[in-house]
């Protein structure tokens, strides 16, 4: 499950201080956009495909927002992050 996922994450983890984990399974790294401003972390991930069937063509889209902020005295300068 995912937060069996997550908990594997936070435990295998040398540093604890991860301030969050974002799933974003089924985007590939491009079409993730991840900013660090005004303290805060914003993520964002958009996935566009058309396809085209016998009935026509099919359009899926999705997308995940999420913003995060920065624990009092954590400069922006410190963040990381990966995917």
């Amino acid at each position: 499950s995912i937060q069996r996922r997550f908990n594997r994450e936070l435990d295998s983890s040398h540093d604890n201080k991860l301030l969050a984990l974002v799933d974003v399974e089924g985007f590939v790294p491009e079409e993730v956009t991840v900013t660090v401003k005004d303290g805060k972390v914003k993520v964002l991930a958009e996935h566009e495909e058309e396809r085209t069937t016998t009935r026509g063509k099919v359009y899926n889209y999705k997308n995940i927002q999420k913003e995060i902020s920065l624990p009092p005295g954590v400069s922006e300068d410190e963040v990381t992050y990966s995917l």
